[in-house]
């Protein structure tokens, strides 16, 4: 009842257009939006708060200066106010005489008084209602646009409630606008539809959209590209609070700072399985964030692969002394020197996809035939396979929060039939002794990536020396060549369109770079840098190293691309218009039929390579 035309008689200074409550709950629904993740924003006083919602990003120097000078001049009428009245009062006064008193009380007169007031109401009033504008009507679409699909809407558990259902009225008009906008309309729509069947519920995140206009927009660029990251979206909404947040679109951190991030996430946890929940929340946000600067062209497929690479790593570091902790509680610390967690395949050469699982193995350094020292003693061996079990569990098992990642631990010695985790005197004798050619290619991208630092040091040091010495064999090409053949009958490609599997493909030439890092003797994980081993080693030419280096690129850039878009092989129909185009802006090509061609050239070439080099050294 305190709204409407600004009429300065009576005028409640503390409740009316353009008074100190509309900067107060200005600055309060602020910090209600980013507080819960950006604890400096956690402070009571106006002032400050508008000080720390500017340092944070969250308004304009320009607001915060502006709002705050309005609030100390209305505090300081309303104060002035009390003080004439003797009352607890916000009102102005209704006659001229109590102007009059008052302008003089503010060692000013009663025109200017007038006028001053007039202009910071006016001011207040006009920089703040934009952001509780719930009934400001967007541009509209056709009427009859997507009719089919939104007619299902009212159905869907998001919109049950008559609250979700009052906010997405306001947000529908639009929506329903910029789907229109997009390169492929319809695709845009259904995939939304998609998108919005799936949500579980719909309050609080279409509350998030309303105070965020940004969200809406990505949302629609997400269903106009990538179907899958928008499927992904519908069971993990939570994750869209990470884009509101300061640093979504800030550098990469690296993986000490992604380490020590999702440590602190679960300090603050008061158990094991709260503290797991935790990590997988963490993750799913920074999993996503890299998502999007992909899809936004923020970062090109190399480096998002790397920074799944980090991200997977951090979370591995972190949760593994949690993990032990954990277990030492039941059954005694770590015996011997403890154990160190291998990063194997993709995870060990630092590239990853967004649909990567982890391959592991478990190196402990301990007596094999003592006992562990703890209310519930457990032999050696059974100590670490457990303890190994525990963490594959800690990383891949469903809980509230979903999971972190599928393991897959059949690179250990003696494949999938030996223990998953063993002894470090064994691991040696096995690799010195009993390791197949495929074994030794496997090392060249192994990484410690937790666990204790010294026994790490020996492993490294081991497999640089192993490497040095297993390379030389003349069997290593006949190997190789039959591990090949076995893989193209097991894994046939699926299609043309297939960027991973088929001669001159992307698993192909990783199995090249990993030949000739074993055949020279190199101790470098990435794919790159195999390649140039293998050319400064002799084992490549110049002209083949650069074949190879481009097939990689290629296919690495197709795989990325379509794990993110689609979640599976990209195929040109399923992807929409502006997945095409996302593919093309990756590749450098201006059209599918080109890039066909470029895949069908590269991988052409790289076979050729790769069947010649076995060949002669073997």
């Amino acid at each position: 009842g305190l709204g409407g035309k600004l009429s300065l008689p009576g005028h409640n200074m503390k409740l009316g257009r353009g008074g100190i409550r509309e900067i107060e709950f200005f600055t309060q629904t602020h910090q209600l939006i980013a507080g819960g993740r950006d604890a400096s924003l956690r402070v009571r006083g106006t002032l400050d708060g508008l000080a720390r919602l500017a340092t944070a990003g969250w308004i304009p120097g320009d607001l915060r200066d502006a709002l705050s000078d309005h609030y100390t001049a209305h505090r300081t009428v309303e104060h002035r106010l009390q003080m004439i009245n003797d009352a607890q009062t916000h009102s102005l006064p209704q006659d001229d005489a109590g102007f009059d008193r008052l302008a003089a009380f503010m060692d000013t007169d009663a025109d200017s008084l007038r006028a001053d007031l007039t202009a910071r109401l006016t001011q207040v009033h006009a920089m703040t209602e934009g952001f509780f504008a719930p009934d400001a009507q967007p541009a509209t679409t056709a009427d009859d646009w997507g009719s089919e699909v939104t007619a299902r809407w009212p159905d869907y558990p998001a919109l049950r409630s008559d609250r979700a259902a009052q906010i997405f009225r306001r947000l529908r008009p639009d929506i329903l606008s910029r789907l229109a906008e997009a390169a492929k309309p319809d695709e845009a729509l259904n995939t939304f539809d998609t998108f919005l069947a799936g949500l579980p519920a719909g309050v609080q995140l279409f509350a998030l959209f309303e105070a965020n206009p940004a969200l809406t927009q990505l949302i629609v660029d997400i269903c106009a590209t990538a179907p899958a990251l928008a499927q992904y979206l519908s069971r993990n909404a939570g994750v869209l609070d990470a884009v509101i947040a300061g640093d979504f679109f800030a550098p990469w951190p690296g993986t000490d700072a992604l380490t020590k991030g999702i440590a602190r996430a679960m300090d603050q946890t008061a158990d094991f399985e709260t503290a797991m929940n935790a990590a997988r929340r963490w993750a799913r946000e920074w999993h996503f964030r890299i998502g999007v600067h992909h899809l936004r062209g923020l970062i090109d497929a190399p480096a998002a692969g790397q920074h799944y690479a980090d991200l997977a790593q951090a979370v591995i570091a972190a949760i593994w002394p949690i993990v032990c902790a954990d277990f030492a509680r039941r059954h005694g610390p770590l015996p011997g020197q403890g154990a160190v967690v291998l990063g194997m395949g993709s995870l060990g050469a630092g590239r990853l996809n967004a649909q990567s699982d982890v391959d592991l193995i478990v190196i402990y350094d301990a007596d094999v035939w003592g006992n562990s020292d703890g209310p519930r003693p457990l032999p050696v061996r059974s100590y670490y396979a457990r303890l190994t079990q525990a963490l594959v569990t800690a990383l891949q098992a469903p809980m509230a929060d979903g999971k972190l990642y599928e393991v897959d631990m059949r690179l250990r010695p003696s494949g999938k039939q030996g223990p998953v985790a063993t002894s470090w005197t064994a691991f040696r004798d096995y690799q010195q002794e009993e390791a197949w050619t495929w074994e030794h290619l496997a090392l060249t991208r192994a990484r410690p990536i937790a666990g204790a630092r010294v026994l790490a040091s020996g492993i490294e040091a081991f497999r640089r020396s192993l490497l040095k010495t297993k390379g030389g064999g003349g069997s290593v090409g006949a190997d190789v060549s039959d591990m090949r053949a076995r893989l193209a009958g097991a894994k046939p490609a699926q299609g043309i369109w297939d960027a991973k599997m088929g001669p001159g493909r992307l698993m192909d030439v990783e199995l090249a770079a990993q030949t000739a890092a074993l055949v020279t003797g190199s101790d470098l994980r990435d794919v790159p840098g195999q390649i140039t081993a293998g050319v400064s080693g002799g084992w490549l030419s110049d002209d083949d190293g650069e074949v190879l280096m481009q097939a990689a690129a290629l296919f690495w850039r197709l795989q990325a691309a379509g794990r993110l878009l689609t979640g599976g092989v990209l195929d040109p129909d399923a992807l929409g218009e502006g997945g095409r185009r996302f593919v093309l802006r990756e590749t450098g090509c201006d059209t599918m039929q080109e890039l066909e061609t470029a895949m069908t050239t590269a991988a052409t070439a790289a076979d050729r390579v790769i069947t010649r080099r076995l060949k002669v050294g073997s």
